[in-house]
């Protein structure tokens, strides 16, 4: 393609398959939200039901338990760098349809595992298939949906994950865990509706056709400053943001000395929830309104000054933490709205997918290692509170490289092409 030149082929409103692409998407992510917290749930019965006739103590067990839980997140972050390659190369739609049944037929294969060894190998490919829909679902809907509506529905999409969420405790409360995991079947059959249903995108078959003649390496490479951008931004929010969801309920707990705190520790995880949903839902407007630019500045600025009031100086539980934590969870929400569709638009539709999930992915590997790491500072630090605001520091960072870094232009759907 020539400099500059669009590759996207979108109408100005959506038709009835655009729209059907959306639902798919959303039930994609739905789908992927229950089954990542579904083991979660069910992990005490899992356990109980596989190693009853082992000679295992509690540490052996917990060890069982955080191999299956680590090996999840392994799969998903190699799948979110597998799938964004693969569709590169095979195209939106069979990366969609494989990515789905992946999920679907390993989390369905849970059912009937015999042996804990087993289950931890489909975990493992089970979130190879989820990590690959996160990227894959936002990548396919930003090429195919018009641009003037492109951020609002991308941003609805991302809350499909947290929706999923909420809705796996359902499960847990009405079957027993081998029933639970028969839920893989939803993805199959929406993979097989997928398949029939929907169309390959204009813009990757367009990208596709012109990419033999070009050095995708090469490409990348062109890229490399969007690439480092991109991990850093969705890195910064993500460590800040696992970092409180993950010792939030602690801190809370740390206010509140001998009392149980069960009460308050709960109601501000539901917080935190319906926070990062709503505001996922509304990031489209939002970035409407501001500009994704702008927005994402507001979000960053936003998580600070919530972080600085909350963990600096909040020393006793008290009503005002509600209020604050629910700002905290809208600025949260809103950002993973915009980085759903920011990040995917930094880049050329024929290296758009691998791009994107190499920005997510690697950024989630370093928010892992962020968060482990948090725990060990609590000490040093001199309390949750402390350590909490230590690591709100990455929202300055982040505010600050979009100010003054090169952000790209997410406002299209493909960026010139700098590889000739």
């Amino acid at each position: 393609m020539n400099r500059g030149e669009p590759t996207v082929h979108q109408a100005k409103r959506p038709g009835l398959s655009t729209w059907v692409l959306f639902g798919c998407c959303f039930l994609s992510n739905v789908l992927a939200g229950q089954i990542s917290t579904l083991m979660a749930a069910f992990l005490p019965n899992v356990l109980s039901s596989l190693l009853h006739d082992k000679a295992l103590d509690a540490e052996a067990v917990t060890q069982v338990g955080a191999y299956i839980n680590a090996i999840f997140l392994l799969g998903w972050t190699l799948g979110g760098l597998g799938w964004g390659f693969l569709g590169d190369r095979i195209g939106r739609l069979k990366s969609f349809v494989f990515c789905l049944g992946c999920i679907g037929l390993f989390t369905l294969l849970i059912s009937f595992v015999p042996n804990w060894e087993l289950l931890v190998l489909f975990r493992l490919l089970a979130g190879f298939g989820v990590g690959g829909v996160m990227v894959i679902s936002v990548t396919y809907l930003a090429e195919v949906w018009p641009a003037s509506s492109r951020n609002i529905v991308i941003g609805i999409v991302s809350i499909g994950f947290p929706v999923g969420i909420v809705t796996s405790g359902m499960i847990t409360v009405f079957s027993n865990w081998r029933d639970g995991f028969l839920i893989g079947i939803f993805p199959i059959l929406l993979a097989l509706l997928s398949f029939f249903v929907l169309q390959e995108s204009r813009s990757w078959t367009d990208a596709n056709a012109l990419a033999a003649s070009k050095n995708r390496t090469k490409i990348f490479r062109d890229y490399r400053s969007e690439l480092i951008h991109g991990t850093i931004v969705f890195g910064s929010m993500l460590i800040g943001m696992w970092a409180v969801f993950s010792w939030f309920p602690t801190w809370v707990q740390s206010l509140l000395a001998d009392v149980s705190g069960k009460n308050e520790r709960g109601m501000v995880m539901m917080i935190l929830g319906m926070g990062g949903i709503t505001g996922g839902f509304f990031s489209g407007w939002v970035a409407r309104t501001l500009g994704v630019r702008k927005a994402m500045l507001l979000c960053f600025f936003g998580c600070t000054v919530m972080a600085v009031l909350l963990f600096g100086f909040n020393v006793s539980f008290s009503f005002i933490i509600y209020v604050e934590t629910a700002f905290l969870a809208l600025f949260f929400g809103i950002s993973q709205g915009l980085l759903s569709f920011y990040i995917p638009m930094l880049f050329p539709t024929e290296i758009r997918a691998g791009a994107t999930g190499f920005c997510f992915n690697l950024g989630r590997v370093i928010t892992t290692i962020a968060v482990f790491s948090l725990g060990s500072l609590v000490t040093a630090l001199g309390g949750y509170g402390n350590a909490m605001l230590t690591f709100s520091l990455v929202f300055v960072f982040g505010f600050a490289l979009l100010y003054f870094g090169r952000p790209g232009n997410p406002e299209v759907v493909t960026v010139p092409d700098k590889s000739g």
